[in-house]
């Protein structure tokens, strides 16, 4: 066996199965596992997903949101231990695969178009046939 086997079957075994299907642009909640002493609790940090990079045990998340009129973003492993579980609270049609404008952005310029609207196309999603 050579070597990259091996390290694909140990990074298969820490792959998150529960990731729910999300893409850049849709708003999420992210549920995070903080540890405080002995005592462990989950905060939830919503937010915009502004960028994916990587692929397998290596994939991060970006995700952004305004606090107090301050961009706040954080970045996590995917499939890090520290993350309990994604929601997805609103899906949004970017036609980019990095968001970064958007920390230029101040207002209604920094809202996304509603996928339901935007695309007829979507996975998931009924087509109308006219």
């Amino acid at each position: 066996m050579d070597t990259q086997k091996i390290i694909d079957s140990v990074n298969a075994e820490a792959l998150k199965t529960d990731i729910p299907r999300f893409d850049i642009g849709d708003s999420i909640n992210v549920h995070v596992r903080i540890v405080e002493g002995q005592k462990e609790r989950v905060q939830v940090f919503s937010g915009t997903l502004i960028s994916r990079k990587g692929s397998g045990i290596n994939e991060m998340i970006t995700v952004r949101r305004i606090v107090g009129e301050v961009g706040v973003e954080r970045t996590w492993p995917l499939n890090s231990p520290m993350i309990a579980k994604f929601e997805v609270t609103r899906r949004a049609d970017a036609r980019r695969a990095k968001l970064y404008f958007l920390r230029d952005r101040v207002g209604k310029s920094r809202r996304l178009r509603d996928r339901r609207r935007g695309m007829k196309h979507v996975e998931g999603m009924p087509v109308v046939n006219k």
